[in-house]
């Protein structure tokens, strides 16, 4: 069972799409939203989660104050779990509190090539076996709609080698809980990569 953890959607269970998603444990994501409150980034942020299954974390952090969360998946029965998360997550809002929650049913690197805007929290959780070289891909895209003071979490296995990181990224730290490996990444020096151009 995938639930929400805090905030006004404490407790709401949320759908898992039967195949291909593997969802975040609670233990993982109460770390994740500790350290992310902790920074006060959450309140009225612009929340962007990729590679989203259930969009257990986007809607967690619009649970806990988000003013804008989209999802991205592009399996269809992803989409379809989450157009059904989303909105049971923003019936537990407050009427004065509705977050707006988008999803995506585009590929990831299509997506960012489209320009989405900019973002305050990053969440990016692909598939363990997601290629080296495709996750670079990923945040090179990424890095130019980022806020100043953006957070970037990615989710990888801790039994892979470390990813490299792209310019204009900079690994603030790693903990590893189990078998999942936490990157927690940060704008940073070093010449940042345009985000592809869009396709037609």
């Amino acid at each position: 069972m995938t639930r929400i953890i805090a905030g006004y959607a404490g407790s709401l269970r949320l759908s898992v799409p039967r195949f291909g998603t593997r969802p975040t444990s609670d233990r993982v994501r109460e770390a994740i939203f500790s350290a992310l409150q902790a920074r006060d980034v959450l309140e009225g942020a612009r929340v962007l989660d990729l590679y989203a299954g259930s969009g257990a974390l986007g809607l967690e952090a619009a649970s806990r104050g988000a003013a804008h969360v989209t999802l991205v998946d592009r399996a269809a029965a992803a989409s379809r779990v989450l157009h059904d998360n989303a909105a049971r997550v923003r019936r537990a809002a407050p009427r004065d509190a509705q977050p707006e929650v988008v999803v995506s049913s585009r590929p990831v690197l299509s997506f960012l090539g489209a320009g989405g805007g900019t973002w305050d929290v990053v969440f990016l959780d692909p598939p363990y076996d997601l290629g080296a070289a495709e996750l670079r891909h990923d945040l090179e895209a990424l890095v130019a709609q980022l806020a100043p003071d953006a957070v970037v979490v990615v989710e990888r296995s801790g039994r892979d080698r470390p990813p490299e990181w792209p310019g204009g990224l900079e690994l603030e730290r790693r903990r590893d809980y189990g078998e999942t490996a936490l990157f927690w990444l940060v704008p940073g020096p070093g010449d940042q990569p345009a985000a592809p151009s869009q396709s037609a």
